[in-house]
């Protein structure tokens, strides 16, 4: 068979081929077009709607001044000291209960890895922190928890002789109640985690170290930080995004108060466009919280890609 046959032979297969293929993607766009409709109409269009809500000047306790406002809500926030010190706080309650959850939830993990019976019935229970509602857990804690002369850590803390505290009404307690109740509910997914990272590791490194005399602490250091370093990445990354946006268990316990000492960047925008119902400034001040969790989150992933 010439080379002319043989070419003639193989392009109604090729092209049969190439039909197929086309069907194959039809057919998947087919499929996955319903659910981008939804992402489109849930996710995007409101943000189209809260970026254009931001450009403009929408004061429902003054109709008469409403109109576009240009970039004035975000110049406005220079000269905002309610907006610097939400800031502040947010950046303290993401930076503090991140750190928590990763060095307990590590410590945790180590610790019941080394326990050869129960593993199941310590990750069951980690979990149920994780599965409660977070507006649950504010009122769990309010109620039960950090209640003044009542609460069970403040009968602790009178047993101890450290006295009564009114953690949630107090201007200096407050925003450590807050940070203790995310980290508590949070550390459970650290855990879990990193746990499973640890179970994956080759023991045979560890024995090679142990051959040539490296102590627990070389051990953890040299070894097992480095191969567990994408799962700690992607548990900061994850806990990051929760942390900025929360908002339910800070609302529930505190209200943002006393004052303003638990008024992350979150709870002003909602105050600021549910209660002073200035919808133009508040919509400015989630744009930039939505600003700043993508682009931290842009370099967090690009730090471990780098690596």
């Amino acid at each position: 068979m010439t080379a002319t046959e043989q070419a003639l032979t193989l392009s109604p297969n090729r092209a049969a081929g190439a039909t197929l293929a086309q069907q194959e993607r039809r057919f998947a766009l087919l499929l996955f077009a319903p659910a981008l409709i939804v992402l489109v109409i849930t996710t995007t269009a409101p943000l189209i709607y809260l970026a254009a809500t931001s450009l403009m000047r929408i004061d429902l306790s003054m109709p008469g001044l409403s109109g576009f406002a240009g970039v004035d809500n975000y110049l406005k926030m220079a000269g905002d000291p309610r907006f610097w010190s939400s800031l502040v706080l947010t950046v303290i309650y993401t930076a503090s209960t991140i750190v928590l959850q990763v060095a307990i939830g590590l410590a945790l993990a180590l610790l019941v890895l080394r326990i050869p019976r129960g593993q199941g019935v310590l990750r069951v229970a980690a979990i149920l922190p994780i599965v409660l509602a977070p507006v649950v857990v504010g009122l769990f804690w309010r109620t039960l928890l950090l209640t003044p002369d009542f609460g069970i850590v403040d009968l602790l803390t009178r047993a101890l002789g450290l006295g009564s505290h009114n953690w949630l009404g107090d201007p200096q307690l407050a925003l450590f109640s807050v940070i203790a109740i995310h980290t508590w509910q949070w550390t459970p997914f650290a855990f879990l985690v990193i746990l499973a990272s640890l179970s994956s590791l080759p023991p045979d490194v560890f024995e090679a170290a142990r051959i040539d005399r490296a102590n627990a602490w070389q051990r953890f250091r040299h070894i097992t930080l480095p191969l567990i370093r994408p799962a700690l990445v992607i548990v900061v990354i994850l806990r990051m995004v929760v942390a900025l946006s929360a908002f339910a268990a800070i609302f529930a316990a505190t209200g943002g108060g006393p004052g303003t000492a638990t008024e992350i960047l979150n709870l002003y925008a909602y105050r600021t466009s549910f209660a002073e119902l200035n919808l133009g400034y508040g919509a400015a001040l989630a744009m930039v919280l939505l600003t700043m969790t993508l682009a931290i989150s842009f370099v967090m992933f690009r730090l471990r890609r780098a690596r």
